[in-house]
C-alpha cells in the first residue's frame, strides 16, 4: 500500500495523514520486526526498535513524499537504531540470543524429537553466521532473514550494490565453509 501524495504533501487532513501513517505500520511493522530481531535476538528489544523507528516517521513525516521506496527507507531506519543499540548494549552473551531464538522455532507437525532437531540446526546455523566478519553477516542477515535485493540491502547499509553482491559471496562461502567443518567435526565425535 502506497501513501497517497497528497498524504505525504502535507495537504490532507489529520486523520488522512493518521489513516496513512496507520497503514505504513500495519504494512512494514513484521518486516522491521524481522530485521530487528535478527540483529538483536531478543523479542522486547526488537519491538522496542521497531517503536522507536515509527516514532522516528513521525517526527519527520513531512518528508514522506520524498521517500521512493517506503520498504526499504524504513528498512534503513531500524537498521542503523538495532545496530546502534547493539554496538552500546554489549553486554548480553551472544548465546543467550540464540538460545531465545532457538527456543521460539515453530513447532507444527514435529515429533518432540524433530523439534529438538530442528532446534538445534537453527542454532548451529545461527552461532555460524555469528562467526562471519560483520560485513558479511550484515548483508547475509538481510538477504536471508529478510529477503532483500541486492539493490535494497545496498539503499540499506549505504554501499554500492557490487560491494553487497562480493559482501554475499564471501558470506555464503564463509557459511559453507563453517557448516562443513562442523558437520565433519559432528562426524567424527559419532565415530
Amino acid at each position: 500500500m502506497e501513501i497517497a501524495s497528497s498524504v505525504t504533501a502535507g495537504q490532507a487532513s489529520p486523520q488522512a495523514e493518521e489513516a496513512a501513517l496507520a497503514a505504513l505500520v500495519e504494512q512494514y511493522a513484521g518486516a522491521l520486526y524481522r530485521v530487528a530481531f535478527s540483529v538483536l535476538r531478543n523479542p522486547a528489544d526488537a519491538e522496542d526498535a521497531v517503536q522507536e523507528t515509527f516514532v522516528r516517521v513521525l517526527r519527520h513525516r513531512h518528508t514522506l513524499g520524498e521517500v521512493r521506496d517506503h520498504r526499504v527507507w524504513l528498512i534503513r531506519i531500524v537498521w542503523n537504531i538495532v545496530l546502534d543499540r547493539k554496538r552500546r548494549a554489549k553486554t548480553r552473551p551472544e548465546t543467550d540470543d540464540i538460545a531465545e531464538l532457538a527456543r521460539v522455532l515453530p513447532s507444527n507437525g514435529l515429533s518432540a524429537e524433530e523439534r529438538v532437531s530442528a532446534a538445534q540446526h537453527h542454532a548451529h546455523v545461527l552461532a555460524c553466521l555469528e562467526q562471519l566478519p560483520a560485513k558479511e553477516r550484515e548483508v547475509m542477515q538481510l538477504s536471508a532473514f529478510e529477503e532483500l535485493s541486492s539493490v535494497e540491502i545496498a539503499a540499506v547499509l549505504g554501499i554500492s550494490e557490487s560491494s553487497v553482491r562480493s559482501r554475499l559471496f564471501r558470506a555464503r562461502n564463509l557459511m559453507a565453509g563453517l557448516l562443513n567443518h562442523e558437520r565433519s567435526l559432528h562426524a567424527r565425535s559419532l565415530r
